[in-house]
């Protein structure tokens, strides 16, 4: 041990460190618990049947006399004898009477009818209780049979009933498949009514872009060629109202009255009469080309120069509606009307207004 001490002294720090660290401590047994409770029952059990062993006969036993008619011998001088036990007297039974054989029959044919009666009592005891037996043998099959043609009656009762039961199920379940298939073809049916309608309006409304693209497109051809015959038109007005007051110049500057008055005409032309501008209205509202929608009743006034012979000379917005397409439908309505009729004296007044309404 010195030996090993010396060759390692480096581990009795370590070891007395770890001995301090881990005190020693004894290991735990296990089920003790367990063997202590066992301990205790097999000890109460002793001692209940250790109770029980030695009280099983705890009466005192009865005692017994005898007699002993030998002598003892005499080995020792003998205690003297106990008292004998006085006996009482037995009682003598009584003699029986001398009876006569008149009263012995008569005692006999008592006892005999006696027994008759009581075993005819016997037997009518025995029929009633038969009867009595039979009787509830009867009440009990009956009861049997009333049990059973009740369980029977019941048994088809919950038959009936099950199969009521099975009905109805069945009838909910064709209900539910009937109108879970009413529903179904009526979303088929509303769907395809709403893809119809969808493509329908679609369509319309492809055929009326449509429409519209042709109709702006022809309305804006006509207005181009409107506008190229009117440009025609107007240059050739012009020349014509050029010579007219070249005409109308000459016939002043040679003095004429005449010249001067077809110049007032021409120039001026007066003022319009009453239902001229109805005339005109009636002549220009068909040529309007217009689809959009307008609010309201708005108007669009309309300033118009003519010729003499109702030419178009110009036209000009004085009033907007507020809508710009129908006041431009509007303008090329009253150009697409050139000549204008004239009035009731043979002339076209000069200048005059005209208004129009959407829903006129």
């Amino acid at each position: 041990m010195a030996s090993l001490s010396s060759r390692h002294p480096h581990q009795r720090p370590a070891r007395a460190v770890e001995a301090a660290a881990y005190p020693y401590q004894p290991v735990k047994e296990r089920g003790t618990l367990r063997s202590f409770l066992l301990a205790l029952v097999m000890h109460l059990l002793l001692g209940i049947v250790l109770y029980y062993g030695v009280h099983w006969q705890s009466s005192t036993p009865v005692g017994a006399e005898a007699e002993l008619w030998e002598e003892v011998p005499d080995v020792a001088p003998a205690p003297p004898p106990p008292p004998r036990p006085v006996e009482l007297p037995r009682p003598t039974p009584p003699e029986p009477a001398v009876r006569s054989k008149v009263e012995e029959a008569a005692d006999i044919a008592l006892e005999r009818q006696k027994r008759k009666q009581a075993e005819e009592a016997a037997e009518r005891e025995a029929a009633k209780q038969e009867a009595a037996r039979k009787e509830q043998e009867r009440k009990d099959q009956a009861k049997k049979e009333q049990e059973k043609k009740d369980q029977e009656k019941k048994e088809a009762q919950r038959k009936e009933d099950l199969r009521q039961q099975q009905i109805e199920a069945q009838r909910k379940e064709d209900a539910k498949k009937k109108a879970d298939q009413e529903r179904k073809e009526a979303a088929d049916a509303k769907a395809k009514a709403e893809a119809d309608q969808k493509a329908k309006a679609k369509a319309d409304a492809d055929a009326k872009a449509k429409a519209d693209a042709e109709q702006k497109a022809k309305a804006k051809a006509d207005a181009d060629a409107k506008a190229k015959r009117d440009a025609a038109a107007n240059a050739q007005r012009k020349s014509e109202l050029a010579r007219l007051q070249a005409m109308a110049g000459g016939g002043v500057s040679s003095g004429g009255g005449v010249g001067s008055a077809a110049g007032s005409g021409a120039g001026s032309g007066g003022k319009a009469s009453p239902g001229y501008a109805d005339r005109v209205r009636r002549r220009v509202k068909p040529n309007i080309i217009f689809g959009g929608d307008v609010e309201g009743n708005p108007a669009a006034v309309v300033s118009v120069s003519l010729a003499p012979d109702g030419s178009l000379l110009s036209a000009r917005l004085t009033r907007s509606s507020g809508n710009s397409d129908w006041d431009n439908a509007v303008l090329r309505a009253v150009q697409r009307s050139d000549p204008l009729p004239r009035d009731e004296d043979g002339k076209a007044p000069a200048n005059f207004t005209i208004t129009f309404k959407p829903k006129d």
